[in-house]
């Protein structure tokens, strides 16, 4: 956890804890690799309470090969104190599909924060989607993640995030009352190479995101990263529309990342339902640049 206790941004919100023991601790490993068969299964896992994995399931029409897994959590909503670790290997060929089975829901805290270290390490040919639910955080919410990728040139990693203003039916509703949001995200090759880093820390007391050049007025922010070969990003960004639909309240817009990498997809949004859509649109225009092969449609009851 050094790196969430390392940011500087979040030592104003590490004071001492009042509980025992100081927060939860939760760990995750997953290791993907094929097996003799060339079908993609889990074959490492490690985790530590209050974090579960469900077992790999092969429900995806498109791909029946490969492995589907759910992260759920046993303790509740982010609080004072929290730190989770989370590892994602994906060996040489291999390729998975991975989500949440629920939003991760940040509880007020006023005495700490709440952080999340995660890495990502993808090897030659490997191919993963990573699509967690949406992240809610209540007033007085301070959430800190910190995501690093590494991964090789013939690799491909769609990775996305989505953050809702607060709860927007609660009592009079919560739209941007956290204390502070801070995000980053940095990748490199395999010799350490840098290929971005992408860093955003909001502070609604200090400049409201509402206003013109940030959230403008919408109450849903998607963040999706795709890491793969030049080829293939080509193809996604020659897919992929910028646009601005003012009676849906919907925007979206794609650029290239530095180093030839791949490419940055933001969507805003008041309807978590219809954002979360065009996330999985362009995931699955991924898959179809990448593979051949579409998502099939999401589960009703995930809508």
């Amino acid at each position: 956890m050094t790196p969430t206790a390392c940011a500087k941004e979040m030592l104003p919100y590490a004071g001492p804890l009042h509980t025992a023991p100081n927060g939860k601790r939760g760990y995750l490993y997953m290791g993907f690799e094929l097996d003799g068969n060339g079908k993609s299964i889990l074959r490492d896992l490690e985790r530590r309470t209050p974090l579960i994995v469900q077992q790999e399931l092969y429900f995806d029409e498109e791909m029946p090969e490969m492995p589907c897994v759910y992260i759920l959590s046993s303790g509740g909503p982010n609080v004072d104190g929290d730190r989770y670790e989370q590892h994602f290997v994906v060996r040489r060929d291999a390729f998975a599909h991975v989500s949440t089975g629920a939003a991760t829901k940040l509880a007020e805290m006023r005495r700490n924060y709440s952080g999340l270290v995660q890495r990502f390490d993808l090897e030659a040919g490997a191919y993963l989607e990573y699509l967690p639910e949406p992240i809610i955080p209540c007033r007085h919410t301070r959430y800190h993640v910190d995501t690093t990728i590494r991964i090789d040139p013939t690799a491909t990693l769609f990775y996305a995030e989505i953050y809702l203003s607060g709860r927007r039916y609660f009592g009079e509703g919560e739209r941007f009352c956290y204390d502070i949001l801070s995000v980053k995200t940095q990748a490199e090759r395999p010799d350490a190479a840098p290929l971005f880093q992408e860093k955003f820390i909001i502070r609604p007391d200090r400049t409201s995101p509402e206003g013109l050049g940030a959230m403008n007025g919408y109450d849903i922010f998607a963040n999706a990263v795709v890491l793969t070969p030049p080829d293939k990003a080509e193809c996604l960004y020659e897919r992929t529309k910028a646009f601005i639909d003012r009676e849906r309240r919907l925007a979206a817009g794609v650029t290239r990342l530095p180093n030839g990498c791949g490419l940055s997809y933001k969507v805003l949004g008041d309807d978590t339902g219809t954002v979360k859509r065009l996330v999985r649109n362009f995931c699955s225009d991924v898959r179809r640049c990448v593979k051949g092969r579409p998502l099939p449609e999401e589960f009703p009851w995930r809508i």
